[in-house]
């Protein structure tokens, strides 16, 4: 099975650098203008039950259903949600979070332990559904840190978390033939569906 693994088109907050979890906020109206149509017949694509996913999903594959998925969607900044570093200069709360590799619980927000085990139960009971329905594609349009969780756990090769953002529209291929032996996730290719980077395959 052929898994795609893609995060949301670019939001105003993440053109600004600003912490984008919780918040439903929209594409942006460029973000939206660089997503294109991936070319990939599917029957179904998963969602998170945040706007910008169900926006890039649509745009990238046009009227295909969409399944909300709640335990994918992005972590959950906190007080520290919809500012960037320079906002939280002063922030002492900011700073422990930072000077301890942004390991630990954010304040009225998730630990990085809590939310890649909430992502990966959710990826992980999809991928094993989709292999027991025979199903030859699995596509999840979500966020960049439901990437990088997914990845540092089931990827190969093993990479660090943050090692594994991928870009605005864009993210990963993978080989799901290694999973029901050792659950392992092989990248096949690296996407990015926009239009600052020609695709093969048109709409």
């Amino acid at each position: 099975m052929k898994i795609y693994l893609l995060r949301h088109g670019e939001t105003e907050y993440n053109a600004q650098k600003r912490y984008l979890g919780r918040t439903d906020i929209p594409l942006s109206a460029s973000g939206a203008e660089a997503l294109v149509c991936a070319g990939v017949a599917l029957e179904k694509v998963y969602i998170t039950p945040l706007r910008r996913t169900a926006q890039t999903a649509e745009i990238l594959f046009p009227g295909v259903r969409q399944i909300p998925v709640p335990d994918l969607r992005e972590m959950d900044f906190g007080i520290f949600e919809g500012l960037n570093y320079m906002d939280l200069a002063d922030s002492a709360a900011y700073r422990e979070w930072v000077e301890g590799n942004c390991l630990g619980p954010v304040p009225q927000g998730e630990s990085k332990e809590l939310f890649c085990q909430r992502v990966c139960a959710a990826f992980a009971s999809l991928v094993d559904r989709s292999l027991r329905g025979g199903e030859r594609q699995l596509a999840i349009v979500a966020h960049g840190g439901t990437q990088m969780a997914v990845m540092e756990r089931y990827g190969l090769p093993r990479k660090g978390y943050f090692d594994w953002l991928g870009p605005c529209g864009g993210g990963f291929v993978l080989d799901a033939s290694r999973w029901r032996e050792e659950n392992v996730l092989t990248v096949a290719e690296t996407v990015r569906y926009t239009k600052r980077q020609p695709l093969e395959n048109g709409c």
